[in-house]
């Protein structure tokens, strides 16, 4: 793989801690989430971060292979992340669970999942997923 792009973030704290990119761009304040044991409140976490990141690169990869199918998808087309966190059944600590909701109005439904199955052999988080995990991904309405 030749790397195009190349970023770096440093967290301190853990989940009740600070995270910042290193140009500055990205800074936030971490919670621990009142469903984990935290106390919630001002600040995002992990799953949020990722869920953001993930939503936005499939976005982004969706509207790649679209453009090269020649099909322009309408500017309402969204993707929604869903993360969840918990203990794995193993008992070696924590793991997480990822999937994908895409709508894309006013495409026909074909079309919509043939240019998501494409999106999601594209896109760079999908693929880093695949090798340990299987992200589920449908169309949504």
């Amino acid at each position: 793989m030749k790397t195009l792009y190349t970023t770096r973030a440093t967290s301190t704290g853990g989940r009740e801690g600070t995270a910042r990119s290193e140009d500055g761009a990205l800074e936030v304040k971490l919670a621990l989430p009142k469903e984990m044991g935290g106390p919630g409140g001002e600040g995002t976490n992990p799953e949020q971060l990722f869920a953001a990141g993930y939503s936005a690169c499939f976005t982004s990869a969706l509207f790649n292979v679209a453009g090269k199918k020649k099909v322009k998808l309408p500017a309402e087309t969204r993707v929604t992340a869903t993360v969840g966190v918990g203990p794995r059944d193993d008992g070696e600590g924590f793991g997480i669970e990822v999937s994908l909701s895409v709508a894309i109005p006013g495409l026909d439904r074909e079309t919509a999942e043939d240019l998501v199955k494409t999106a999601h052999i594209v896109c760079p988080y999908s693929h880093a997923l695949r090798v340990n995990y299987e992200v589920p991904v449908s169309v949504s309405e």
